[in-house]
């Protein structure tokens, strides 16, 4: 949700390489596609003190369902589930820290995402909350996620925990920083194929590196930023693989050097030279 849906557009086109095109039910939305396949959405912000954001949309079987525990739970439906004709039924929902999200259930039901997501595609979701382990419970509770690795930060930073479902890792949970800027929020991590180089498209086209490029555990390497509207997001891209250094080819091995013959002399006495033969007497051949 952006300001500016134009420039926004142009952004994320030039820097992801996703493609654009109008949504069938509402020319007014437009999709963002990645070889072929619909990614994400862009829109007006629909009102002007809406907050610029990328809005995250969690699967779920019962949207409806979803609104009424979420609101049992703490939390608060911001817009009642409504019908995408021909697309699902969704709903907008603040959990009990105030952060955004959506809730969906497509038309034709959810289809399993076993594949590891391809550049493109959105790769990690974080949450900077004020208070994560209340707001993993209520994620638990609502999603049924289930708490995967942790890592120690440090005394500043705390706990990262990590979340996932069905035993894939897909996002992480922190404190928010007291430094960060913002209020509590999701990230959402787009794959690239280089995240240096993404960052440096970033710093061109007039958007703003927050953090990074850096190299985070398990050898990845991220860095997050803000477009032209100041909308956050991040990106993510694999480490990259080791070269390989290519076999040298072996040399011919060096001929050694012919031996020169040796001429031995024979023992004994020198050959003497054939007699020339006798010349003929003229008077050869004469009787007497």
């Amino acid at each position: 949700m952006t300001s500016d849906t134009a420039s926004a557009a142009g952004f994320y086109t030039k820097l992801v390489g996703w493609k654009t095109r109008a949504f069938d039910q509402n020319p007014s939305y437009t999709m963002f596609t990645a070889k072929g396949r619909s990614i994400a959405g862009l829109m007006k912000l629909p009102e002007p003190t809406s907050p610029l954001m990328w809005l995250p949309y969690i699967g779920t079987p019962n949207v409806d369902e979803t609104g009424r525990q979420a609101e049992g739970l703490g939390g608060k439906v911001l817009k009642r589930p409504t019908d995408i004709p021909t697309i699902g039924r969704f709903a907008i929902i603040q959990d009990p820290q105030g952060v955004m999200f959506a809730a969906f259930t497509p038309l034709q039901g959810s289809a399993p995402q076993d594949a590891p997501p391809g550049v493109g595609a959105f790769s990690w979701d974080e949450l900077a909350t004020t208070d994560w382990r209340s707001a993993l419970a209520f994620y638990k509770s609502l999603f049924g996620w289930e708490e995967t690795e942790s890592m120690d930060m440090g005394p500043e930073m705390g706990t990262y925990q990590m979340w996932g479902w069905k035993g894939q890792t897909l996002g992480g949970m922190m404190n928010k920083p007291r430094q960060s800027p913002g209020p509590p929020a999701w990230l959402s991590y787009i794959k690239v194929a280089d995240s240096k180089k993404a960052a440096e498209t970033v710093k061109k086209l007039g958007g703003q590196v927050t953090s990074g490029p850096h190299q985070v555990p398990g050898g990845t390497w991220i860095a997050t930023g803000l477009d032209l509207q100041g909308a956050a997001f991040a990106v993510h891209s694999a480490a990259p693989s080791p070269k390989k250094s290519k076999p040298r080819k072996a040399k011919p091995a060096r001929r050694a050097a012919a031996p020169k013959a040796v001429r031995k002399k024979k023992a004994g006495k020198k050959k003497k030279p054939a007699a020339k033969k006798a010349k003929k007497s003229k008077c050869a051949g004469k009787k007497k």
